[in-house]
């Protein structure tokens, strides 16, 4: 189940979720980085946590709920974190900012009525890297979605 919709899916044993996300199914917006779960470009939400889908067996993927950064449209929490970002200038070459977002909504579903701190969310954000190094305006922005108005 990808964004709302089953997707019947044949694939090798070990392609990756991944793999199967862009090559198959054409969800472009989450992006290939590393290969080995370290840059978080790959980063969707896993029935609701963020996880690095570079790491992840397609084939156990089978009963599980994801969400890539196409699933915006569907979900105001995104919208929200996005329109931070294009407000506090957060958005540099782009290419690591959908799996940003992902882990910053991952982050607002897990902590649930928590209040999300800094501190909080940089220890988030650790699994995540931004080449362009725009981090001071991802912190603010995405502190400023984590906030209720």
């Amino acid at each position: 189940m990808v964004n709302g919709v089953s997707h019947p899916v044949v694939c090798k044993p070990f392609d990756t979720l991944l793999t199967v996300l862009r090559e198959d199914l054409g969800y472009f917006g989450t992006k290939f980085g590393c290969g080995i779960g370290y840059c978080g470009a790959c980063t969707v939400l896993i029935d609701g946590k963020s996880a690095h889908s570079c790491c992840l067996i397609a084939t156990t993927m089978s009963d599980r709920k994801i969400s890539t950064i196409e699933s915006c449209d569907d979900d105001p929490v995104i919208q929200k974190i996005q329109d931070q970002f294009l407000k506090e200038g957060a958005i540099q070459c782009g290419y690591c900012i959908p799996g940003i977002v992902m882990t910053v909504r991952g982050l607002i579903e897990e902590s649930g009525q928590r209040v999300i701190t800094e501190e909080i969310l940089r220890g988030h954000l650790d699994g995540n890297i931004c080449r362009c190094s725009g981090y001071a305006s991802i912190v603010r922005a995405s502190l400023k979605a984590c906030v209720d108005e």
